[in-house]
């Protein structure tokens, strides 16, 4: 069996506001990169539920945040499609989709 490590750093200001989120993946070749948001989820299979940590920086700018969460929202399409199959909810969350899409391209 192989064992792999990934790591987060976050950097905090004096109020506990993230200022830098730097992460390594070294199998992957990702080594110190720095980002300015991060979504993570676990799921505890014990109490069937999601435990997450959604950061982000000072920096991060209104848009990208909006892209950002687009761009979640489609990898999670094509997660549902690739564990489940079901294509009534690939066509749910890919409809939610454009129209997110939609509503964000007109605010910009």
């Amino acid at each position: 069996m192989k064992e792999t490590e990934i790591t987060i750093k976050v950097k905090l200001d004096n109020n506990n506001i993230p200022e830098e989120i730097i992460w390594s993946a070294p199998d992957g070749g990702v080594k110190d990169e720095f980002s300015k948001a991060i979504l993570l989820s676990f799921w505890d299979s014990k109490k069937k539920e999601t435990l997450k940590m959604d950061l982000w920086t000072k920096e991060m700018p209104v848009d990208e945040m909006k892209a950002f969460i687009l761009q979640t929202f489609l990898s999670m399409k094509n997660l549902i499609s690739k564990a489940t199959g079901e294509e009534n909810l690939v066509n749910l969350v890919d409809d939610f989709c454009i129209e997110f899409e939609n509503r964000i391209s007109k605010k910009s």
